[in-house]
């Protein structure tokens, strides 16, 4: 016999087979121990059910607003009118102190122009939670719009913003962030 372990013939022995049997054995074994450990880095199933929640906003009446709670935050769903709409449509972006959307569900870099709510504009959905110091502003629950632009307004330090989430006026560097969300039926969505 050669130093190869290989017979004559050039075929493996049965002490290859033997090796390869033993090492794919220590191998699923090691994988066996091993993925206990990585899943318990996996978030338990009350992390889960905070990630995503169901709104029914059947109720909300043009005008009115809600306000929800998401992964511990407050979020602004506001059943605007045509005429917000319009108003927040044709405001052009250098009335704005940052000209970006925010908006989880179209792009980091998306203009803040108000087009990005073209499936179902009547709806605003936005984070509640002014982008200066994360103080939560005042406005448009219970149906009244607060600040300067018929918004939201953030006392602590005079943010004011509009229909559309955007900074108008105060010391807020970023317009309000819009998480991600869509429509499970016409009067129900989810956000996460």
């Amino acid at each position: 016999m050669n130093a190869t372990t290989e017979t004559k013939d050039g075929e493996p022995t049965r002490r290859d087979f033997i090796h390869l049997l033993a090492s794919s054995a220590v191998a699923v074994g090691a994988a066996g121990a091993v993925w206990p450990l990585v899943a318990q880095m996996n978030p338990d199933a009350s992390v889960l059910a905070l990630s995503t929640k169901e709104v029914d906003i059947s109720a909300i009446a043009v005008g009115q607003a809600i306000k929800v709670i998401w992964q511990g935050k407050p979020v602004f769903i506001r059943h605007r009118t045509p005429e917000e709409v319009v108003e927040a449509e044709k405001t052009p972006l250098s009335a704005l102190k940052d000209d970006e959307a925010r908006n989880a569900n179209i792009g980091d870099k998306a203009a803040a122009d108000d087009s990005n709510r073209r499936l179902k504009p009547e709806w605003m959905i936005v984070v509640g939670v002014c982008t200066h110091l994360g103080c939560v502003p005042l406005g448009t629950d219970r149906g009244e719009s607060r600040g300067d632009f018929n918004g939201w307004f953030c006392p602590c330090h005079g943010s004011h913003y509009d229909l559309a989430g955007r900074i108008r006026k105060g010391p807020a560097p970023e317009n309000l962030k819009v998480p991600p969300y869509a429509f499970v039926t016409d009067t129900v969505i989810k956000i996460g």
